[in-house]
């Protein structure tokens, strides 16, 4: 690990701009993050002073080596944890200072999070599973499961509506998830290496899905180390040491298929 006194090397280039975002205020807005963990000698530096915003229609994908922060940034633009210092504005809205209640609401209805390890209620069917926010932000039931019916068609798992998660292999379950984080108006989706239980073809479907939301209008955070799932990005953001070290656009994709990635 490296030490804490240590800064990561800064690019010197300036960051190219996202794409236009049509007059629309941002999605999210990371200004000034910060997240240390412990103190004094045991003291890490999570994230150091991350700015980044999202618009309407922009999917950003967020690459670095393991530790850099990537998983971190993430899970404090979802509201499923608290910065050391800075502010998370999703719609307008700084999550930073909103009630424990506050924050249920705008997961349920306007985030949508994709998790590593699926988070599915091994309780629940696979069409229970993903209405089950809707329900409990007031959408009937019925409407609710119509509404699930239909994303699990769209993945091509409308045969896996009523098996429960033990029933199905570990990728029909991150597709079930990925269901869930997308089903409803979700303005903003966070996919934390949502491709990493799924085969090439199928993580091309998923990644064909979330660049459809975001051209629907939502915006979207995608962690990925494939450099070929990268490149279904508008921007790539680099982290080191949780610093942003460098950002591509989405015209410049061959060359993190040539390997500028993998020197990070």
């Amino acid at each position: 690990m490296s030490d804490k006194s240590q800064q990561p090397h800064q690019s010197q280039q300036p960051y190219p701009e996202p794409r236009s975002s049509g007059g629309q205020s941002p999605v999210l807005q990371l200004q000034e993050l910060t997240r240390v963990h412990g103190s004094g000698a045991t003291e890490v530096h999570a994230l150091r002073g991350i700015n980044l915003s999202l618009f309407p229609g922009e999917l950003v994908a967020v690459m670095g080596p393991s530790g850099s922060g990537k998983s971190t940034l993430l899970t404090i633009a979802g509201g499923l944890d608290t910065p050391t210092s800075g502010r998370v504005i999703v719609e307008n809205t700084d999550i930073t200072s909103a009630t424990p209640k506050q924050l249920a609401a705008m997961r349920r209805r306007s985030i949508g999070y994709v998790f590593q390890d699926y988070n599915l209620i091994p309780a629940l069917t696979a069409a229970e599973n993903i209405a089950l926010p809707r329900e409990l932000d007031g959408t009937s039931a019925r409407k609710a499961r119509v509404e699930a019916l239909a994303a699990l068609t769209e993945m091509g798992l409308e045969a896996l509506a009523d098996r429960f998660p033990d029933e199905m292999s570990g990728g029909q379950q991150q597709r079930v998830a990925i269901c869930r984080a997308l089903v409803g108006d979700r303005r903003l989706v966070l996919a934390d290496e949502p491709t990493g239980a799924l085969d090439s073809e199928t993580g091309e479907s998923v990644l064909a899905l979330l660049r459809s939301r975001c051209d629907a209008g939502a915006a979207g955070i995608l962690v990925t180390h494939e450099p070929r799932f990268a490149a279904w990005a508008d921007r790539v953001v680099f982290l080191r040491d949780g610093a942003v070290v460098d950002q591509t656009l989405r015209s410049d994709a061959e060359s993190l298929l040539s390997g500028q990635a993998a020197e990070l």
